[in-house]
């Protein structure tokens, strides 16, 4: 079958689907994706989708007080694509710090470095010249090796790298020193690119703001600090009884099994000290960690711990151990265990309503708010509103995009909008008066419809400042939560938990999320993801016109934006009280109509009636509001 023919064949397909599933865009690259069925038009991996993985074992070792780490690692690459792979292309995260490299924020001059040193660097036992301009292709973080050797589908190769890097202080995004001994290190070691699909090898340059696509590996680390210094990280400790001393390993152990906050390390602990072995100079910490994608740590010598576990699985009952690492002057870390420890189980058992993936998580108190796999760095706030809600959004990561493997360098609404999305039921219940809704409402609002503003399917990583921020964050937060209650939640949670079933382990692309909650929800929402996902465009509603018979009012809204969203009118009378209200839900704009009826019925006087509230979008407010005479 020609290429041509299968292209044409496709697109038949689609447009004659019963479902309707092509009336949405679909780019040339993707639909290559179906026709070598790695991806299927009903929402599934296709019967020969495929993807690689390593295998990474660790050796590094950190000073603190210079801030310079060193490591070694032995990688296994798995080639489990259908491809013979002429190149290898490796990640060298931190050359972003380099003075000459491409970034997306202004640096602090404490924060240039000399990027990554490499020392040696060998693939399948053969020495590798990465200053080389004929086999080595450097494209500022990523480095691609033309192989002498092709990897052949369904082999494996080995590389081994040894480098050093300077980790940055200042300000730096994600990760960093951020007092004289506490550092959160991130993007740190030299990692295999992404081979898939749809792109083949991803040689997106990391420059600050779009964050990270991996691969699902195994990670075995061990890293050496001074014998004083506490490490968090990605995965389980492995040989806690070899460097934790007895008082404080009693506690670690007995918060693996506890339903309320253990504190391991306490601010009178560092001041008596003996916490850790010091029967040497230096201790080194095993970690390990399986099938995640990606590994970070943090360190510091004065930090406080707090830990707590939590069954996340009523028929198994598997619990999970939970931790907070901090500096005693956040005086807001306090709860952050017990915060964390409610938003997981909000999260296995409400929304998404997937039992949590790991078997621990972190909170550590770096700066900002960042996830990494099974730890997060998150600053100290000065409210409980904001302190709960980064931790809820940082740990509503842990499922997208490390359980779902989401390409955030491309998609990033498929994750950051998930993670403001998931927790906004339970941040409102924890912080009364609360009102994330409102607050990503009028972030939105802002912004929507600007010139600079574009659909979300463009690819992450060519937008910036609020146009990034508009396109991750907000505006797919909203969508999603219209949806959720367009479709009720019950229906809602059905097809979001055969989304995750299909795709966690996996990398889904917004396609297989489109055609997943068309197939399971049955109901064709291309009407929905068009203007949404696709179209440049604002929400905007108004009263035209307002008719009352008896006791029965009818009201004329008008959709003047072109973005669905739901419809909410207040009745009130002449002291400004709500006598009746009505909610009607999107799904009324879904044939097409610009103009829509609602009729409502109030016992009293009505001197005026409202459109809209302050957790639905509306570009121009100014038409929200009819006055009876």
């Amino acid at each position: 079958m020609s290429k041509y023919f299968s292209f044409v064949l496709i697109s038949i397909l689609l447009i004659g689907s019963a479902s309707a599933q092509s009336s949405f865009y679909i780019p040339r690259n993707i639909l290559d994706a179906y026709n070598k069925n790695t991806r299927s038009f009903d929402g599934k991996p296709g019967e020969s989708y495929w993807q690689n993985s390593s295998d990474y074992k660790i050796n590094a070792e950190f000073d603190p007080l210079t801030g310079l780490l060193k490591g070694s690692e032995e990688i296994t690459y798995y080639n489990n694509s259908p491809d013979t792979l002429k190149r290898l292309v490796i990640r060298l995260y931190q050359n972003m710090n380099k003075k000459e490299s491409a970034r997306d924020f202004t640096l602090e001059e404490v924060s240039i470095t000399e990027g990554v040193i490499l020392k040696t660097f060998q693939i399948n036992n053969k020495n590798i010249n990465w200053n080389s301009h004929d086999s080595v292709r450097n494209t500022s973080t990523n480095l691609a090796v033309l192989l002498s050797q092709p990897i052949v589908p369904n082999s494996s190769n080995q590389i081994k790298i040894q480098w050093e890097v300077q980790i940055p202080a200042g300000q730096n995004p994600r990760m960093g020193k951020y007092d004289s001994t506490s550092y959160f290190i991130a993007y740190w070691y030299p990692q295999v690119s992404v081979y898939d699909d749809i792109d083949g090898w991803d040689m997106i340059d990391y420059t600050g703001q779009h964050e990270m696509y991996n691969d699902f590996c195994n990670f075995d680390v061990n890293i050496s600090v001074p014998n004083n210094f506490g490490i968090w990280a990605t995965g389980e400790l492995q040989n806690a009884e070899q460097i934790i001393n007895e008082k404080y390993l009693n506690l670690f152990e007995a918060a693996h099994q506890s339903d309320s906050i253990v504190r391991i390390i306490t601010d009178a602990d560092l001041y008596e000290g003996n916490i850790f072995n010091s029967s040497a100079s230096t201790n080194l910490w095993n970690f390990k960690a399986m099938g995640v994608t990606d590994f970070a740590f943090g360190t510091s010598d004065h930090y406080q711990w707090d830990a707590v576990s939590l069954v996340v699985d009523d028929q198994t009952k598997r619990r999970i151990y939970i931790a907070a690492a901090y500096n005693p002057s956040s005086k807001d870390f306090k709860d952050v265990a017990y915060f964390a420890m409610k938003s997981l189980e909000y999260y296995s058992k409400e929304l998404p309503g997937v039992p949590f993936p790991f078997p621990s998580q972190t909170v550590f108190n770096g700066s900002g708010g960042m996830e990494f796999p099974m730890i997060v760095n998150n600053g100290s706030t000065n409210s409980l509103a904001g302190t709960f809600g980064v931790t809820s959004h940082e740990l509503a990561h842990q499922y997208f995009p490390f359980y779902m493997g989401i390409n955030e360098r491309k998609y990033a609404w498929m994750d950051e909008g998930m993670a403001v999305f998931i927790p906004f039921d339970i941040q409102e219940r924890m912080v009364e008066g609360n009102s994330p809704r409102s607050w990503n409402v009028r972030s939105y609002e802002n912004f929507a419809g600007d010139e600079m503003e574009l659909p979300l399917v463009t690819p992450s990583n060519q937008t910036h400042g609020n146009t990034y921020r508009t396109q991750a964050y907000s505006r797919p937060g909203i969508s999603y939560d219209v949806l959720r209650k367009m479709l009720g939640k019950e229906k809602f949670g059905e097809v979001y938990k055969e989304y995750i079933n299909r795709w966690h382990g996996k990398h889904p692309i917004p396609y297989d999320f489109f055609h997943t909650f068309n197939e399971i929800s049955g109901r064709n929402l291309n009407w929905f993801w068009n203007p949404w996902f696709f179209d440049n465009g604002y929400p905007d509603l108004s009263i035209s016109d307002v008719k009352k018979d008896g006791n029965n009012f009818e009201v004329t809204v008008d959709k003047i934006g072109s973005i669905p969203v739901p419809i909410i009118l207040s009745l009130k009378n002449n002291d400004g009280e709500i006598v009746n209200s009505i909610e009607v839900q999107a799904d009324v704009w879904m044939d097409g109509k610009t103009s829509t009826t609602v009729s409502i019925s109030v016992e009293g006087e009505v001197t005026k009636v409202e459109l809209g509230s302050n957790i639905i979008p509306d570009s121009n407010r100014k038409n929200n509001f009819f006055d009876l005479k």
